[in-house]
């Protein structure tokens, strides 16, 4: 069988290559947390945005029940007038 030579240094990390694999992780750790911020504000958005579209559905059916007892209120018949 035929050993591959040792290339000199072998079994000592390489500095450019760790510091560069030591700066990769750094980055993929503040993205980690940059995803964790941005989903916490997805969240509170979406809770936000649920309160706002059932005060927006309350407001439309206090606005529809005002505007049906305005028309019927103009459409009552007057009463009867005696001859």
């Amino acid at each position: 069988m035929s050993q591959q030579p040792e290339s000199p240094g072998a079994g000592r990390p390489d500095p450019a290559l760790e510091e560069r694999l030591v700066r990769l992780e750094s980055h993929v750790t503040q993205m980690e947390r940059l995803l964790e911020e941005l989903n916490q504000v997805v969240i509170a958005q979406g809770r936000q945005l649920q309160r706002v579209e059932q005060r927006h559905h309350s407001i439309a059916s206090t606005l529809e029940s005002i505007e049906l007892d305005r028309i019927r209120a103009t459409n009552s018949k007057p009463p009867h007038s005696v001859l």
